[in-house]
């Protein structure tokens, strides 16, 4: 039974980390036998998706039956698109009774990472995040110097001489975009061996159709208004949109504005579950929209980022306003002196 731990300032896996692929192959179909009813259990989003279609073709054959679970909604347009066209089979968590498995994986995730996972007893364990806990299982296969599970489960692929469908082939490859950050985010050089190999298998035009589908068309009005409230003064933008669906919508619309020319600073803002929704975008160069945010609005909620990209949330109880009272003026009002 492999154990996984974290321990001066190393994450390892015992028993696992150093072993060839085939060996890790042969040791996770151990666990499994013909009269097995599986649960998967991922928190969804492109690179679990890609894992746990990836481990449903390594044991078809060799178990009774897979289902993939997931506790969360799916909502990120990206995702929904990408599961509706691959046609990939899932469950909630929630419709499922766990006890009716034999056998049950969690992969790209840890069993504390969710309380809903900390109640199941898992079988085996695949992930690339820091081991984040003590638990035992089965079989355990963590690597946090991967920029992807969906890089181990290529290489799990390869060793069992399994040649992606084009299905298969695109999800894996979009994962490893996706978690890669187009390999601008920590990654090595294995993620870029398996991305090699998808390379060719994958269909890369339906990549991109994933990549570009994150707008409604009954969404296509916040730019209308964006553009219509936007405010610019001294190479800032500010753009008070008003009530939004989906936050998400207004990181589209900072993006969108941030490719504009002589611009160094972008401020979007929505309201969203009573809570003003702030976007910043800039440079990252002298600049750092994670600071900016921090000062402006870390006294009232969660606020922060990144040199480049940053977002708050604040409650609009805290600010003292009601929704008729903000506007693009008012964000710029919030901000400016924490902007000079």
């Amino acid at each position: 039974m492999a154990r996984a731990r974290k321990t001066n300032g190393f994450h390892l896996c015992e028993a696992s980390y150093r072993k060839t692929t085939k060996l890790r192959l042969q040791e996770f179909w151990s666990v499994f036998d013909k009269e097995d009813t599986v649960l998967v259990c991922i928190n969804a989003d492109p690179d679990s998706l890609a894992c746990a279609m990836a481990i449903k073709r390594l044991l078809r054959y060799r178990v009774k039956s897979l289902t993939i679970a997931h506790p969360n909604e799916i909502s990120r347009l990206n995702n929904v698109e990408m599961v509706d066209r691959l046609k990939i089979p899932l469950e909630k968590l929630g419709t499922v009774k766990v006890s009716d498995f034999t056998k049950k994986i969690i992969v790209d995730s840890q069993p504390n990472h969710l309380p809903v996972f900390e109640k199941i007893t898992f079988n085996a364990i695949i992930d690339h995040h820091p081991v984040s806990g003590e638990w035992k299982a089965d079989y355990v296969d963590i690597r946090p110097d991967y920029g992807a599970a969906s890089s181990m489960l290529v290489e799990y692929l390869r060793a069992a001489n399994m040649k992606p469908s084009v299905a298969l082939g695109t999800a894996l490859f979009y994962g490893i975009k996706v978690d890669t950050g187009d390999f601008e985010k920590d990654s090595r050089l294995a993620d870029a061996i398996s991305f090699r190999y998808l390379f060719d298998i994958a269909n890369r035009n339906l990549v991109r159709k994933f990549e570009l589908t994150d707008l409604r068309r009954s969404e296509l009005k916040y730019f209308s208004t964006a553009l219509t409230e936007l405010h610019y003064s001294k190479g800032k933008f500010y753009s008070h949109i008003g009530k939004v669906r989906s936050p998400d919508v207004l990181v589209i619309i900072a993006d969108f504005l941030n490719h504009v020319s002589d611009i160094d600073w972008v401020l979007v803002s929505g309201i969203y579950n009573d809570k003003l929704i702030v976007i910043l975008r800039c440079d990252g160069y002298r600049k750092s929209a994670g600071k900016l945010a921090a000062k402006a609005f870390g006294h009232l909620g969660p606020a922060g980022g990144h040199k480049g990209a940053a977002r708050a949330e604040i409650p609009l109880k805290a600010l003292e306003l009601s929704e008729q009272d903000i506007s693009s003026r008012t964000l710029k009002r919030l901000t400016s002196r924490h902007l000079k």
